[in-house]
């Protein structure tokens, strides 16, 4: 049957789905939710997710998802930032960010199913706190909203972006025929077609990251049949490729990395043919992972480039990676590539400038609270997310670095100022930098170079600091102590000099 989603051994027809959904709207509007309020989501992949996503857009409201991983003060900040009126919350998730959430957000818990509490290692069953309320006590018994839905908000993601602390990219209202385009970009460049009841993926990264969001709800809306990985397990995915007979998946290297440690004799007992689909982004793929993949699994394996903002702006077929090593695409739906120099001019093919792009079907944004910080990324409509990269011959698109520090490690976005704003209040510390380098499983992983004051300060010291304030995918693998630090002229530590070693021999920094 198309149109189900499917966790363990729980089942969503797409009419509960779709009641649940008419109930939960009606909920949300009851409590004063409406045009442009906010409903921020705390949830791992689950049935409430794609519920709560909907109802959202019936009302005109923006979701909100948020990264699970954060500590209090982090999952404070984005509550505070974007005004959240509701919070929806697996119970696990909760205690550790209750003293965090704002008095007058109504708090909507949804019990975290069995499969997921496995998965995690977490117990599900807590105490409910006196204003909490359950999802299925929030929604049962309410009137299914019925009214026409307003022009769409979409999902307003956080993402750090270029600068402080992470900003929410608050889309313009999208009418019926922005949808539409909007449907066909996600076509050409997620493989998921806007008429989706062939198609059974699998969902394995967390729906609060910008593409596992936008891959599976569009999944929803086309009439996917999905499955839900708990945990992303290597082994576990081949058995659900074989068993459910799946054509299409959203994936990040570090994924494929995983695959192919597998056993030789492991890989060779799943039956993969079903495949038709595999897209990969968010973080560069070494090259000979992708070389294997495509020899595993056929010339099913996709790659795009886009961001929260952009959007998707290229896709590389496995021909293309094959004959092209190392590009991101050409690009999609129209679609215009510029590589501009410091003054704002293009520069010639083969030479590297910073990429800015123009969609004829994007949807305008803004930075939650931000506007200043939106327009700076502008140049006469094209934007740019700050990488550096070329267009070959062919307008094939290459990327070379990224002009600010953000860190991608595992599909992740990391900023290193927000780690080193924290860092400098650490007893002992007396400046640092903090940067990606290098990792053969996740792209790149994050190292602090620090100069101290007291002398017997040790790297699991500043580990067990920062871990009190920030998630722990934020605190730098690696730590290093130097006697100093060096620095430009005006005093600023000179970075790109600590880094440069650590990306040496490598074709780009990756």
């Amino acid at each position: 049957m198309t149109g189900q989603i499917i966790s363990g051994n729980r089942v969503l027809t797409l009419e509960q789905r779709n009641a649940n959904t008419a109930r939960a709207a009606r909920a949300l509007h009851d409590l004063g939710i409406g045009l442009d309020d906010c409903v921020a989501l705390y949830l791992r992949n689950d049935f409430p997710f794609f519920e709560a996503s909907g109802a959202c857009a019936l009302i005109g409201a923006y979701a909100t998802p948020i990264n699970w991983h954060y500590t209090a003060e982090e999952a404070a900040y984005i509550l505070t930032d974007c005004d959240a009126r509701v919070v929806v919350i697996h119970s696990d998730l909760l205690p550790p960010i209750l003293p965090s959430i704002p008095d007058h957000v109504t708090i909507v818990v949804v019990p975290t199913p069995d499969e997921i509490a496995a998965a995690y290692g977490v117990n599900a069953t807590v105490d409910m706190p006196q204003r909490a309320q359950l999802w299925t006590d929030f929604i049962k018994d309410r009137e299914p909203w019925t009214e026409l839905p307003p022009a769409n908000r979409g999902t307003m993601i956080y993402t750090s972006g270029t600068t402080g602390n992470p900003k929410g990219v608050r889309r313009d209202p999208m009418d019926e025929e922005a949808q539409a385009q909007t449907a066909q970009m996600v076509f050409e460049g997620f493989g998921v077609p806007p008429e989706a009841s062939d198609v059974r993926c699998v969902m394995t990264g967390p729906m609060y990251h910008s593409a596992p969001n936008a891959y599976g709800l569009a999944a929803a809306r086309g009439g996917a049949t999905i499955y839900l990985e708990a945990r992303f397990e290597a082994e576990e995915l081949l058995q659900m490729i074989q068993e459910h007979k799946l054509t299409h998946m959203h994936v990040v290297p570090t994924m494929f990395v995983r695959l192919l440690r597998l056993p030789a004799e492991v890989r060779a007992k799943y039956d993969v043919s079903s495949l038709k689909h595999v897209i990969h982004g968010a973080a560069p793929c070494p090259p000979d992972a992708k070389k294997q993949m495509i020899d595993w699994w056929g010339p099913v394996i996709y790659e795009y480039y886009g961001s929260t903002e952009n959007g998707l702006v290229t896709v590389v077929t496995s021909e293309m990676a094959l004959s092209k090593h190392g590009t991101v695409g050409k690009p999609i739906a129209g679609n215009v590539v510029r590589i501009l120099d410091d003054a704002g001019k293009d520069v010639p093919s083969g030479e590297i400038g910073e990429v800015y792009i123009w969609r004829p079907n994007r949807t305008d944004f803004t930075y939650n609270k931000r506007d200043a910080a939106r327009r700076e990324m502008e140049i006469d409509g094209f934007l740019t997310n700050g990488d550096m990269g070329w267009l070959d011959a062919d307008g094939c698109l290459f990327l070379a670095d990224r002009k600010n520090d953000m860190v991608i490690s595992g599909g992740v976005n990391i900023y290193p100022a927000e780690i080193e704003k924290v860092l400098i209040g650490c007893p002992g510390v007396r400046d640092c930098a903090v940067f990606g380098i290098p990792d053969a499983e996740f792209g790149e992983s994050l190292v602090a170079h620090i100069e101290v004051t007291d002398p017997s300060l040790a790297p699991e010291d500043v580990q067990a600091f920062l871990r009190q304030h920030l998630a722990k995918f934020k605190v730098p693998r690696k730590i290093v102590i130097d006697e100093s630090l060096p620095r430009e002229d005006s005093g600023k530590i000179f970075k790109r000099k600590i880094r440069e070693p650590y990306w040496a021999g490598m074709p780009r920094r990756i």
